[in-house]
Order: C-alpha cells, then sequence, then structure tokens
C-alpha cells in the first residue's frame, strides 16, 4: 500500500503541476490598479471546484509500461528501500488482489470445516391458517425430503401464500441441492441456473424436470447469510415466480470454491465457478438487494431460530392481544389496560427482556394479508 500511495502521490504532481503553474494569475505591475468591469458587463459566475481524482481512478487508467516504471522510480527513490523488498511488494500485490477481487479470494489459517445438516435443521410451520412457512435450512437430501413433505401438508391445508426462510441457510460449495429444492417451485423444462467455469470454459445447466409441487403467491427471506446456493434459489425464484425478497442483501457468494495449500500451512480459497442466473444474470459479487429492506440483529435470529424448534414461529411474529376495559372489570373496580401497564413496568425494574420479534417475518406476513385483504375487494 506504501508504494501505492507514493505512486499516486508523484504521478499527481508532476500531472498536475504544469496545469497549475498555468492557471496562476499573473501580477500587475506595481502601482498599477486593475480597471473594474463595465457596469453593463454581467458577473461571469466562479466554476465549482472539481475534486480531485481517486487513488482507484488514477491507478485504473495507468497503463502497464506506467506502473512498471512507477515501481522502478519507488525502488530508487523512496527514503526506506526495505519498505519495497520482494517480500513487501509480493505482500502489497496479493493485498491489491484481494481488495479487488472481494470474496473471491480467501486465506484461511487452515482448512474449514464444513457445515452440517444438524447446524441448520429445517423447519415448517402454518402461520395464520394460510400461509405456509418453510425455513430450508442446509440445502441437503434429508431437509428437501421434510420439505416434500410439507408441501404435501401444505395443499391439504390449502394454504394460498408460501415464505421461504433462506436466513439460516450459509454457503456449501455443491450447487445441485440447490437445483433440486428449486425445482418444487419453478415451471417444468425452464432453465434455473447454470455453473460457469471461465477457465475451461465449462458451462453446466441445472433445468427444471418436474411440475411444482407449489405454485402461488411466494415471498423469499434472506439476509447476509444467505450465501451461495442459497442465493441461486433466491434469484431463481424472483426471477420465474415473481417472489418479493424482504431482509438484507445477500452475501455474493455464488460461486463453487478451490481450497488450494500452502507450503505454509495455510489455504488459499480461490473462486473457480460461477453461477448465472437465465440470460446470464450474475449474482456474484453483488448478491440479491431485497425489495423490502428490513434490518434484524443477527443474535436475536439465531435465538428466535432456536427456540422456534420447540415453540413455533408464530410467537415472534403475533403480538399478544392488548387487554380492554369491559363491563365486567368495570363492576370490579378493576382496569385491564391499567394493570397489563404495571405488570409491564414491575418486568422492566426487574430486569426481564421484551420478548423476541422477528421483523423480517412479520413483514412478510403484513404483505400477505395486505395483498389478500386487495384480491378479496
Amino acid at each position: 500500500m506504501i508504494f501505492r500511495l507514493a505512486c499516486f502521490l508523484i504521478i499527481l504532481w508532476l500531472g498536475a503541476a504544469p496545469e497549475l503553474r498555468a492557471q496562476m494569475p499573473a501580477r500587475s505591475p506595481a502601482g498599477s490598479a486593475t480597471p473594474a468591469p463595465p457596469a453593463s458587463a454581467s458577473a461571469t459566475p466562479t466554476p465549482a471546484p472539481t475534486a480531485p481524482p481517486s487513488t482507484d481512478s488514477v491507478l485504473n487508467s495507468m497503463s502497464s509500461a506506467d506502473l512498471q516504471q512507477a515501481i522502478q522510480i519507488l525502488k530508487s527513490n523512496y527514503i526506506n528501500p526495505e519498505a519495497l523488498n520482494e517480500t513487501e511488494l509480493n505482500r502489497a500485490l496479493l493485498s491489491g488482489l484481494m481488495l479487488r477481487l472481494g470474496r473471491g479470494v480467501i486465506i484461511l489459517p487452515e482448512r474449514a470445516p464444513e457445515s452440517t445438516e444438524a447446524q441448520s435443521p429445517f423447519f415448517a410451520e402454518i402461520l395464520g391458517d394460510h400461509i405456509g412457512y418453510l425455513k430450508l435450512g442446509a440445502l441437503s437430501p434429508g431437509n428437501l425430503s421434510a420439505m416434500d413433505a410439507s408441501l404435501k401438508t401444505f395443499g391439504a391445508k390449502k394454504v394460498d401464500a408460501l415464505v421461504i426462510d433462506l436466513r439460516d441457510s450459509t454457503s456449501t460449495n455443491d450447487f445441485a441441492p440447490a437445483a433440486d429444492f428449486a425445482k418444487r417451485f419453478i415451471a417444468k423444462g425452464k432453465l434455473l441456473f447454470t455453473l460457469r467455469k471461465t477457465a475451461n470454459k465449462q458451462d453446466r445447466p441445472f433445468t427444471a424436470d418436474a411440475e411444482p409441487a407449489y405454485r402461488g403467491l411466494m415471498i423469499v427471506l434472506a439476509d447476509g447469510d444467505t450465501s451461495g446456493p442459497a442465493e441461486a434459489i433466491a434469484g431463481v425464484l424472483r426471477l420465474y415466480n415473481k417472489a418479493l425478497i424482504i431482509g438484507q442483501p445477500t452475501a455474493g457468494q455464488a460461486v463453487e470454491y478451490s481450497d488450494l495449500p500452502l507450503n505454509g500451512g495455510r489455504v488459499l480459497r480461490v473462486a473457480v465457478t460461477e453461477a448465472l442466473l437465465p440470460e446470464g444474470r450474475a449474482l456474484f459479487p453483488a448478491g440479491l438487494k431485497p425489495d423490502l429492506p428490513v434490518e434484524m440483529p443477527a443474535a436475536d435470529k439465531r435465538l428466535i431460530f432456536q427456540q422456534a424448534l420447540e415453540k413455533g414461529m408464530s410467537q415472534f411474529i403475533y403480538e399478544n392481544e392488548r387487554p380492554h376495559l369491559n363491563e365486567a372489570a368495570l363492576l370490579a373496580g378493576r382496569n385491564p389496560e391499567i394493570d397489563a401497564m404495571e405488570a409491564a413496568h414491575r418486568r422492566g425494574r426487574a430486569g426481564e427482556k421484551a420478548a423476541a420479534r422477528d421483523p423480517v417475518l412479520q413483514r412478510a406476513v403484513d404483505v400477505v394479508t395486505s395483498l389478500s385483504i386487495y384480491q378479496q375487494r
């Protein structure tokens, strides 16, 4: 980074100094006064100062020869030659490449363990008597079978809206299961996505080969933990089913990685294959932006997912009915509203935490409810 900064300063000074000198106003002779402009002349507006070019824009505009020359100048003139030895230059080169390539390159201290199905279990529930909720979890064969069973149950219960939660579907290096999940919702014959390995000019397409198990209103929940193959599912559902995505941007890691060991024991993880939606729509590295942004702390989400396995998700989206003053309470000389406020105050003084809520899922339920009311009119 040192040589990049020094390079930028040198080039900026050499390129800008002649223009600055040319723009400096000439001094008036001693004792002479600058004549005032005619009264009829209109004042010329002063142009707004332009911002100096950024370091990245300057570097991107330099040719290969200029880059090599700048490095040689730094090696010969910089005050601290040791900062530009071969090791430091290689370190700066790798650092710059990782900065430019983003999630395409990752250095690991050692090979990371693969996520397991037990870490991201499947969960299903019917919300409000007509909204099917599916938390896919890990994209594994076991979770796929559980989802198939839930879809059959939803059909028997006349579910007319589906919320697919991908906020607990972390990245894996296998996109084939993602295609199996997506096939349950996409019309037969449609191209789902293509894995493209540019280095070998190889394309591996995935196509829906069966009739979908569900047709209807669909909403997808996503955030930064929606990564890899799960991003492909979200993108396909938005493309073909017009599914709304609610939550936060996805991770932007819809790629297959290769872990390449280094001699020192570390691992260089490199993106070698990219998942593309139909018509070449890319998911890497920008990910998917939500249609309705809703923030939620990651710690709250993990706690809710853990508790939902025993208690269900309904308790995290529906507020308990607020007590109201009625005739029986009036005759008893009590006010349920005041009693509830006092009880909440006592819980606060005792240090009790407020009940957890899932605002992302709540927004999805609100959208489905609003659409249902609109369609009934």
